[in-house]
């Protein structure tokens, strides 16, 4: 059974998609850790409601992202967690995570990737006009929402939509994509060969 850390900053709602697939036996893996940079962030209030493990690492008590990670890193190896999560973790991954989770660490973006990386995906793909968004889950690497792509959704981008409302049909989708993401990695059915993920058959 794959053991998730879930990395994250806000709400929690792809943690809580994560939770309600396990629960109802769709994904064989359990959350180990959830892991918080963010003092009283709801998802640590979501991961408590389900006897999860938690972490708070505040990494302004830290005097850098070395010092930060490393606190996380003993943390996310005590707990023999086999592929961390990022999900609305709002800091760009340092060397420290990197080098232990290389290939293990997955992330998930509210765009088509390479479209529009980084923060507010929905308004730089509504200020472009696009008629397509929608979500990427990708291996986390050195870069912003750079790292090899592994699946993707589709969502219409509709006429006079507003940033809140695509955002919320982009979200539906994200919470389908990482638990798919997830179970594939669980099943055994990824492999990268260099920037490009192969989705093996099951």
């Amino acid at each position: 059974m794959l053991k998730l850390c879930v990395l994250v900053s806000g709400r929690g709602s792809n943690l809580q998609a994560m939770i309600d697939a396990i629960e109802a036996g769709k994904l064989d893996a359990v959350i180990a850790l959830v892991v918080s940079d963010v003092p009283g962030a709801l998802a640590l209030e979501r991961a408590g409601k389900h006897d999860i493990p938690t972490l708070v690492v505040d990494h302004r008590k830290f005097k850098n992202k070395d010092d930060y990670e490393k606190e996380i890193l003993a943390a996310v190896k005590k707990a023999k967690v086999d592929l961390i999560c990022l999900a609305g973790y709002m800091r760009i991954v340092g060397s420290v995570l990197l080098m232990a989770f290389r290939g293990k660490m997955i992330n998930i973006h509210p765009s088509l990737l390479p479209s529009f990386p980084g923060l507010h995906g929905q308004k730089q793909a509504l200020d472009h006009g696009v008629k397509v968004s929608g979500a990427t889950v990708h291996f986390v690497d050195e870069g912003c929402d750079t790292g090899p792509i592994i699946i993707q959704a589709a969502v219409p981008v509709l006429e006079h939509d507003s940033e809140e409302a695509l955002s919320e049909r982009i979200l539906e989708e994200e919470h389908r994509l990482y638990v798919q993401a997830i179970d594939l990695i669980a099943g055994g059915r990824i492999r990268l060969e260099g920037r490009v993920v192969r989705i093996l058959s099951a």
